[in-house]
């Protein structure tokens, strides 16, 4: 049972990159599923949240408009479309399984993002 995030790297300011989580081992379509990223000194944030159905989504206020957490339960993958990327995004991105009736989660390992000139 894992999380396999990919799809970092290192980005300039305004660009772009998509994120992927991979689940093996369980189905992802039991699950609301997230994303978090943690910066270097700071505490771990969410950024974004969608339903096991993909249904609902939100999102941090500092990545609204930007961002687009979206899910294909059929490849078992969620995905985060990271757009107008800027310096104060650079952080180590996780995505979390949360299940929906027993709660326990399941995090991934993380994929590191920088955004620099």
């Amino acid at each position: 049972v894992q999380l396999l995030e990919s799809g970092g790297g290192l980005v300039q300011p305004g660009g772009s990159l998509r994120l992927s989580c991979a689940a093996s081992g369980f189905t992802l379509s039991r699950y609301t599923m997230s994303w978090y990223r943690q910066a270097p000194g700071k505490e771990r944030e969410l950024v974004a949240v969608i339903t096991s159905d993909g249904g609902s989504t939100d999102y941090a206020d500092s990545v609204k408009g930007r961002f687009t957490i979206s899910r294909d339960n059929a490849k078992n993958t969620v995905y985060l479309q990271m757009n107008s990327l800027k310096p104060e995004d650079t952080a180590v991105y996780y995505c979390k399984a949360k299940e929906v009736v027993q709660k326990y989660d399941i995090w991934g390992q993380g994929t590191q993002v920088t955004v620099s000139s």
